[in-house]
């Protein structure tokens, strides 16, 4: 049986990462930040943990819980969008740098040690990061805090996957523009398609792909 680890699976994207990773068969471990995420990744019948990676101590208590676990599959799934800003006059507050950073950058990076040990042999691992923090794709400005967190976020994802060469695949995924709480009702796709697509890029990587940057689809994206 596939172990799967998804964390940040209180809603969206990561909830229904667990609904398609259950429905596969996977036994599924998953992490949410309150009450109310945990009991709905328990109705789905999966093992709740309750963490917040913007704190260093919730996050400090992870490998001792998931001691014993193997896991095939990893989805490093939290982040948060930050102020919408639409140029570079209009800069954050230091406390929203501090949240958008915290949560989508220094978060995976507590949360990654943690996990070490319990990946299986060749584990698949994503961090979920966006278009929008490729250099070489951008043609316009704005939300410059989201771009920089998530061009800071593929930079620790290449570092990440030359670490863990030979042991583990590791790449940046892009899920699509996705009608979700952050995406909004506007956007191009619907949830189960954009974790449909991750999942199945995630179940064809070879050792080409380690430290790859993909769209949802498995299309290769410039940094």
């Amino acid at each position: 049986m596939t172990c799967v680890l998804v964390v940040g699976a209180s809603r969206g994207i990561g909830l229904e990462w667990v609904r398609q990773a259950r429905a596969a068969g996977s036994r599924v471990v998953a992490t949410a930040r309150d009450e109310a995420g945990l009991q709905r990744l328990r109705e789905l019948g999966a093992v709740a943990l309750q963490l917040d990676v913007s704190d260093a101590a919730s996050v400090s208590g992870l490998a001792w819980q998931i001691d014993g676990y193997q896991f095939d599959e990893v989805a490093v799934v939290a982040g948060v969008f930050g102020p919408r800003t639409a140029n570079i006059r209009q800069l954050p507050t230091e406390a929203e740098f501090s949240q958008v950073m915290q949560t989508n950058v220094l978060g995976p990076m507590r949360v990654l040690p943690q996990i070490l040990d319990a990946l299986a042999p060749q584990a698949r691992l994503a961090l979920l990061s966006s278009r929008m923090g490729s250099m070489g794709l951008r043609s316009s400005a704005g939300s410059s805090l989201y771009r920089a967190s998530k061009a800071a976020l593929n930079s620790y994802l290449k570092d990440l996957s030359l670490e863990l060469a030979g042991r583990a695949l590791c790449v940046s995924l892009h899920p699509g523009w996705v009608q979700t709480d952050m995406g909004g009702e506007q956007a191009d796709i619907d949830v189960q398609t954009s974790v449909a697509g991750m999942r199945a890029a995630l179940s064809r990587l070879s050792a080409a792909d380690n430290g790859s940057f993909l769209n949802y689809d498995g299309q290769a994206l410039a940094w």
